[in-house]
């Protein structure tokens, strides 16, 4: 980490010059084509990789701060150019891709860099070409629409303005007949805007379909699982993986909502019931945001020497963007900058217990990606989606022994914690299903679409449709439309399921021998993106998530732990 790094404020805001870093790309590609020997082959990579980086960088740089403030113009036009540009680089990258897969120097290449980047580089050519930057064009303009739509929402609720994250402190308030009234607004706002977040969903369903045909794909399943660099499992892997989903998970999480209406002193649960625990209210964080800062400055200074310098690194270089805000894109994230060697972590606190949540998870990322900044080759400092998500949802495990920093009560939160971490994974596949089925579909109507998603959480979370009478909007199958993934990253969902599933097994072993655990999870996030998901596992000594036994073996501990909680 540079010691000498200035606070994030401080960074320069510099928008590329598209064209010279176009004709940039074309020269340095030129000169690795030029390469005499493997030494020069290699040489020239490096040049190319580092300018790919300082590119990167700005790119990055220019889609925080718009995420940051959507409503600021300078940011809004930066964004539109890298919208505009971005899918032309990508194919100056390809060009130089290709130059490396057909190099006479790659055999010497792979000895040096790893055959695992070529592989890696072999998918880059199967995902795009110049055929589809005018499709991928129309894409990024498409998510940017519906991430602006979102982060614009205005929300009407006693007297003052909201946005959608702010609105989740009240529907989950103590008060049932508040949680009521906050979910009415939420979701009467939601039908407002429900038109055009379907019409932006059928566009972007046509656009990657018309992408998948003129690449010679049969339908976008293939080109998505490509662009998502599944290199060791498929769509039928995928399938049993639901199946076993709803075989083991569903019954329990079903139990679980059982119980919950019963704590919560009702016979059926409602829409504003759904995320709220006990009776009393979900545990509530202490105080501020700063509150929660220096909270988990304690717990990373005891958890590990390692955390505690990088997080006070994160926190004296302002890479902390925590609140939520009107005009702030939602959800939440980590993203890296390639030359600063460093993360930033995005979020929307709203006074919940998701605050910490967020916290923790986003953390488990940014710690993996410090862990990893050392590595020579950039395309593995981090792992591809789902292994990534073992190191951010493992770290919210690895936080619950420091609950007590955050919470009055501090067992209410771990069993929340794991409650909803279980119920989860009915949810993940359904929109993993739900894409399957409509990119299988393209020209399925709107109403189509939403009857789907409908038949879906009947079969894997029916407990939430019985939720869902009295809610128009919910009950017609719309919950997808608010599901930011399903727009920007089709596909990335099922990774968020087969990582929680390894992160319970840590979350199991860390109870047996926090030591073992810990020291293993450090080496998976050391590794990065070295090998893909599955030989990542197994070179760290855990269980395949695909395997038929694991899921049971896995789940079967959680039953005794959530009894244990006393809830």
């Amino acid at each position: 980490m540079k010691k000498q790094l200035a606070k994030f404020e401080d960074w320069p805001f510099r928008v590329p010059n598209w064209r010279k870093v176009e004709k940039k790309m074309d020269s340095l590609t030129d000169e690795f084509i030029a390469a005499k020997t493997a030494a020069e082959a290699l040489s020239s990579y490096r040049t190319f990789s580092r300018y790919n980086q300082k590119v990167n960088d700005d790119l990055v740089h220019i889609s925080v701060l718009f995420s940051l403030d959507t409503r600021n113009p300078k940011y809004i036009k930066a964004k539109e150019e890298m919208d505009e540009n971005s899918p032309l680089l990508a194919a100056k990258n390809v060009r130089f891709v290709k130059a490396a897969c057909e190099s006479p120097f790659r055999e010497d290449l792979e000895k040096k860099l790893g055959s695992f980047l070529f592989q890696m580089y072999d998918y880059s050519l199967k995902s795009f070409d110049e055929r589809i930057v005018e499709d991928t064009i129309e894409e990024n303009k498409l998510i940017s629409q519906y991430d602006s739509i979102i982060a614009h929402a205005e929300v009407p609720f006693h007297g003052e303005i909201y946005n959608l994250p702010q609105m989740g402190k009240f529907m989950v308030d103590q008060d049932r007949k508040v949680r009521e009234e906050a979910s009415k607004a939420y979701y009467q706002y939601l039908e407002v805007i429900e038109p055009q977040l379907e019409e932006i969903y059928d566009k972007l369903v046509h656009v990657r379909d018309r992408m998948a045909k003129k690449l010679g794909y049969s339908s976008y399943v293939e080109l998505g699982y490509i662009r998502m660099s599944r290199f060791d499992y498929n769509a039928e892997d995928v399938k049993k993986y639901r199946d076993s989903i709803h075989e083991f998970v569903t019954p329990l999480a079903e139990k679980i909502a059982q119980k919950q209406a019963k704590r919560l002193g009702v016979r059926n649960l409602k829409v504003y019931d759904l995320s709220v625990q006990f009776k009393e209210g979900n545990p509530v964080p202490f105080g501020s945001t700063e509150d929660k800062v220096n909270a988990a400055k304690k717990m990373y200074h005891e958890l590990s020497p390692d955390t505690d310098y990088f997080f006070n690194f994160m926190v004296n270089h302002h890479l902390l963007f925590l609140e939520a805000k009107l005009g702030k894109q939602s959800g939440g994230y980590m993203t890296y900058f390639p030359v600063e060697k460093c993360p930033i972590i995005f979020s929307n606190f709203n006074g919940t217990s998701g605050d910490v949540d967020v916290l923790t998870h986003e953390f488990g990322h940014s710690f993996q990606a410090y862990l990893g900044r050392n590595i020579k080759v950039p395309e593995y400092h981090m792992p591809t989606m789902e292994a990534c998500e073992i190191d951010s949802m493992s770290m919210e495990f690895f936080a619950e022994p420091y609950m007590e920093l955050f919470f009055n009560e501090p067992q209410k939160y771990r069993y929340l914690h794991l409650a909803d971490s279980i119920s989860f994974l009915p949810y993940g596949v359904t929109v993993d299903e739900f894409q399957h089925w409509v990119y299988e579909n393209p020209n399925a109507t709107i109403a189509e679409r939403n009857a789907k998603w409908h038949e879906l959480e009947v079969h894997y979370t029916p407990w939430k449709v019985k939720a869902y009478e009295g809610c128009p909007y919910m009950m017609k199958g719309c919950r997808y439309l608010t599901q930011s993934h399903i727009f920007g990253s089709p596909f990335y969902y099922i990774d968020y399921t087969l990582a929680q599933v390894v992160a319970f097994e840590f979350f199991n072993l860390d109870r047996k021998n926090h030591e073992k655990a810990w020291k293993k999870y450090v080496k998976l996030c050391k590794l990065g993106g070295k090998y893909p998901f599955r030989t990542l596992l197994s070179k760290t000594g855990l269980k395949d998530p695909f395997k038929e036994d694991t899921l049971k073996k896995v789940i079967t501990p959680l039953k005794k732990v959530l009894k244990d909680y006393g809830f």
